[in-house]
């Protein structure tokens, strides 16, 4: 990744923005990483990658809590429902 001071990246931008539409750019204030410049296309797969693992993690959640329930199936349920219903706990 390029890195480019602040003061570069002003006096440079569209060098900056160019090698930005290839594979982002670090832009540094006072020698520590300040932002990361990265062309809309990456940046949209970026966000695209990130809710693919939301939606896997969220499924993994309701698989891992589903093989966990004591209550599977129709029978269980009613059971459970008519227990509560009779006051057992």
């Amino acid at each position: 990744m390029q890195t480019y001071t602040l003061t570069d990246a002003r006096n440079k931008h569209g060098e900056v923005f160019d090698k930005a539409a290839i594979e982002p750019v670090l832009l540094t204030k006072q020698s520590r990483p300040s932002h990361v410049i990265i062309s809309a296309d990456s940046y949209q797969k970026l966000i695209n990658r990130l809710q693919e693992l939301e939606d896997m993690q969220l499924v993994q959640n309701a698989e891992t809590a589903l093989s966990q329930s004591e209550m599977v199936g129709t029978e269980a349920f009613t059971s459970a429902l008519e227990h509560l219903a009779n006051g057992a706990a």
